[in-house]
């Protein structure tokens, strides 16, 4: 019954595209992201619904979508390079049957990526992305937080849709994408149109912002300890009371205390000292090895080059010995362990370039999100008003992804570079808007002027001509 629930909600999505094309853009949003072809088991895991919404989002916006707001940014063109660098390197790479299986995912989010700012030309089509991003998302994660609510938590123990310990369903990797989207879930509460923002879906948001918080706790990831306190460091830009804001999460933690599992706190006291625990220190090898692989292989090894190490360390074993404590350190050698860090991630696989070109895609965004609130807070206008928390809610998203980026080995997650492409959509349609803002201004301050292609201006209406414009650019109907 799950499988055919499953298979007739992606037909019906796609269907409902025949109409509006830019519906198969978010079918495989959600596709991608929620992966129900590996829920079900007959139907739906038969059929390549992946593919077939893939090549119809492309299919569809080809064909019928207007080109005229379409702009190739930088970042775009950064996104390309990575694909074509990770081309080469796969066809060179030290494993070539393991990096053709990861280049067979990895390709396809590059691509996507690349190609949704290309379709968000307009504020509906950009609040539906992210909307989809977030309740796709949030499926997972309210049952997520369900079954750690109902004490059914633990590490390697949360069950998710699938038994699969891969993509977002990925116990830390979810747990880093449960808290990143909080801001854009706090945006929609206040700026949504889809769903206004009245005491329903502000009553949702919340709940599913409560549910975000139980994932950390429910899949004991210890990278999602570390995202929370991100967030709440860098919430303290945006509250007004800050003093009033540190102290209600303080008291929040307290009261949370009581009711965490003792292996939650067990499975945190490992953060400081990565030495007692063989994860951490596993890690910290897996790092060296690298950095010594790379200076010997500077183009990097290609996809899973870390299958090729081998290493070996030191660990403490404890033993009682009467009234005392012993501490013996006991040499642990081990082989091809993934590397558990973005950078490290693309330094080994990538080498050098490639680790250049995603930290340059990763600053431009940063600094690109802040442009964009710095330059949109102030405005007052009726439809001036979003842009900026958006921007903000997209910065703060993804600040929170590279810190968990830093203990994940998440550098090419779908649902990330899906980000990525929002963010490139907002940069796009805000520079069209201040273009469009700029040209209206030049032709009421040169009455004479010809009005420009599509700007209706006179010099006695030439304020209600620019909003006509702006309302155009920002009003449009998904398609």
């Amino acid at each position: 019954m799950l499988d055919l629930a499953l298979f007739a909600f992606v037909l019906a999505f796609l269907a409902i595209g025949l109409r509006r094309p830019f519906l198969w853009v978010l079918a495989y949003c959600y596709i991608d992201i929620l992966a129900p072809q590996k829920i079900g088991w007959s139907i739906t895991s038969a059929l390549p619904i992946s593919l077939i919404a893939f090549c119809a989002a492309f299919a569809g916006w080809l064909l019928t979508d207007r080109k005229k707001d379409v702009r190739f940014t930088l970042r775009q063109f950064l996104l390309s390079v990575l694909l074509l660098y990770c081309f080469w390197t796969t066809t060179t790479a030290d494993f070539p049957v393991e990096a053709l299986e990861k280049w067979d995912w990895v390709w396809k989010a590059l691509v996507f990526a690349i190609f949704l700012p290309l379709t968000l030309t307009t504020r509906l089509r950009i609040e539906g992305a992210a909307l989809i991003m977030v309740l796709t998302a949030g499926a997972i994660i309210i049952s997520a937080g369900m079954k750690t609510a109902l004490g059914g938590g633990g590490y390697d123990s949360l069950y998710f849709f699938v038994n699969d310990n891969t993509g977002i369903y990925e116990s830390s990797t979810l747990s880093t994408v449960a808290i990143a989207i909080i801001p854009l879930i706090l945006w929609f509460t206040r700026h949504g149109t889809v769903f206004p923002p009245d005491w329903r879906v502000k009553t949702f948001g919340y709940a599913l912002i409560f549910a975000c918080l139980l994932v950390p706790v429910g899949t004991e990831a210890r990278t999602g300890l570390l995202c929370i306190a991100v967030l709440a460091v860098v919430a303290l830009r945006e509250v007004k009371r800050r003093f009033a804001f540190v102290a209600a999460g303080a008291a929040l933690a307290l009261i949370a205390l009581p009711f965490l599992p003792q292996s939650y706190y067990e499975r945190m006291s490992t953060i400081g000292n990565h030495d007692q625990d063989q994860s951490a220190s596993t890690r910290v090898a897996v790092w060296r090895w690298t950095l010594d692989y790379v200076a010997e292989n500077p183009l990097g090894g290609g996809f899973d080059a870390y299958r090729g190490n081998s290493f070996t360390y030191k660990m403490p074993v404890l033993s009682d010995q009467g009234n005392t404590t012993a501490i013996e350190y006991r040499d642990v050698v081990d082989e091809a362990r993934a590397y558990h860090s973005a950078i490290f991630e693309m330094l080994g696989e990538q080498g050098w370039p490639g680790l250049g070109l995603w930290l340059w895609l990763h600053a431009l965004g940063l600094w690109q999100m802040e442009r964009i609130r710095r330059r949109w807070r102030g405005r007052t206008g009726a439809t001036e008003q979003w842009q900026a928390p958006l921007a903000s809610a997209l910065q703060v998203a993804q600040i929170i992804y590279l810190v968990g980026s830093l203990f994940q080995g998440i550098a090419y997650q779908p649902f990330v570079l899906m980000l990525i492409g929002l963010q490139i959509g907002l940069w796009s349609y805000c520079k069209r808007l201040d273009t469009a803002g700029r040209t209206a201004r030049h032709v009421r301050r040169a009455p004479g002027h010809p009005s420009p292609a599509g700007v209706s201006l006179t010099p006695r209406r030439g304020k209600a001509g620019a909003a006509s414009e702006l309302g155009n650019l920002q009003g449009e109907k998904i398609r």
